[in-house]
């Protein structure tokens, strides 16, 4: 991932939501599909990972990446965004086509 493309990542992520929320419960089987359904459909997200801890929460992301083969673009307090791309993702799902297509190609 480039510098420029990180950086339009984090502009898009600037106004997302999170759409998979993480506990101190870990990472079940649910929070997996769901992870994985997210980036499918949406190819960029924000995860929260409600831990009260900083080590905690850096060990469940790696642990997030590793289990969905995201990247990590970056994390800001208790957020993290992932990337993984899905050349087969509906555009108007996904977070990055639909920002890409709304600001067009130069």
């Amino acid at each position: 991932m480039s510098q420029a493309q990180k950086k339009a990542f984090r502009s898009i992520g600037h106004h997302l939501t999170p759409v998979v929320m993480v506990s101190e419960n870990g990472i079940s089987e649910g929070v997996l599909g769901e992870l994985e359904r997210a980036l499918s459909d949406h190819e960029l997200i924000k995860v929260k990972l409600a831990l009260p801890e900083r080590d905690d929460r850096a060990a469940m992301l790696e642990e997030l990446v590793k289990a969905s083969g995201a990247e990590l673009v970056q994390t800001i307090g208790k957020m993290a965004l992932l990337y993984r791309r899905n050349p087969q993702a509906n555009p108007k799902l996904s977070n990055v086509q639909r920002y890409e297509g709304h600001h067009g190609r130069h």
